[in-house]
């Protein structure tokens, strides 16, 4: 897939407040945005592998620990790596910040500015 070199993916929740003031924060770092809705979208556990990859993150640090699922379905047990991947494909609404990527550069954007770390 040919991809623009300043297109930028941004992997979001549209009712999370931080994430709609991220993603106006992400038009000024690119014009060509390509925004995922991450639960809409259903993102697999390759493509949640990849995007771990370029964060340097493991998949429990992108999940908001506070959420009332978190602590009815996942805290207090033990996983694995893959189970870890599973839980992100299953339930994306955990994601606890959005996500920017352009080029091999990526960022957990728990503070909207932090997108501008992509220019």
């Amino acid at each position: 897939m040919k991809m623009h070199p300043t297109e930028l993916f941004f992997y979001y929740i549209p009712s999370h407040s931080i994430d709609k003031q991220a993603r106006a924060y992400a038009r000024s770092v690119s014009k060509y945005v390509n925004e995922i809705n991450i639960e809409k979208e259903h993102i697999t556990t390759t493509g949640w592998r990849s995007i771990l990859d370029k964060l340097k993150l493991r998949p429990k640090d992108l999940l908001n620990r506070a959420h009332p699922d978190y602590q009815n379905q996942i805290a207090g047990k033990t996983w694995d790596d893959e189970s870890w991947l599973n839980i992100l494909v299953k339930y994306p609404h955990l994601i606890k910040a959005p996500i920017a990527i352009k080029r091999e550069k990526a960022v957990l954007c728990i503070k909207p500015m932090e997108i501008l770390k992509l220019n």
